[in-house]
């Protein structure tokens, strides 16, 4: 006796975040954001290309905007990582609006937008938090606005 399963019509046609390729998403892969002053800058870049295989090979430098302070963004492969600089911070990544968080800065935002609670639900209007990082820092949710100043391909 064979047993086969109808699909019924649309059952998978749903609009799901769906990874149909392994070249779609690298589990191993972390954004790293390494914050530094304008005058360490160069010996920052030099020190991660010297440490790091960079993946997607171009490493992102942005300005804090009204601050002397910059960050640099590079993803790295989890099993190349040995030692994390000084000033480094794991963030994750809203491509259409350009936003940098960390998942504690997630909690904090949806908290303070939902009344006090955090609900992993909350849809989040990214265009608001264009071109920033969102951090906490002793418990308090900040909001970096940023800007390019360059782009390194390695």
């Amino acid at each position: 006796m064979i047993t086969t399963l109808n699909k019924e019509p649309n059952t998978y046609n749903m609009n799901y975040d769906v990874i149909t390729s392994v070249k779609e998403i690298d589990l191993n892969n972390k954004l790293f954001c390494t914050f530094t002053q304008l005058e360490g800058l160069d010996n920052l870049l030099n020190e991660i290309q010297s440490k790091y295989i960079i993946i997607y090979n171009k490493m992102f430098v942005l300005e804090i905007v009204d601050t002397n302070e910059y960050v640099v963004t590079y993803n790295v492969e989890q099993g190349n990582v040995h030692t994390i600089p000084e000033h480094t911070i794991l963030v994750h990544r809203k491509k259409e609006s350009n936003t940098l968080y960390t998942i504690n800065a997630l909690n904090g935002l949806i908290k303070k937008l939902n009344g006090g609670f955090v609900d992993t639900k909350y849809q989040v209007n990214w265009q608001d938090y264009r071109n920033c990082i969102l951090l906490t820092q002793h418990n308090e949710l900040k909001q970096l606005n940023t800007k390019i100043h360059k782009i390194i391909e390695v």
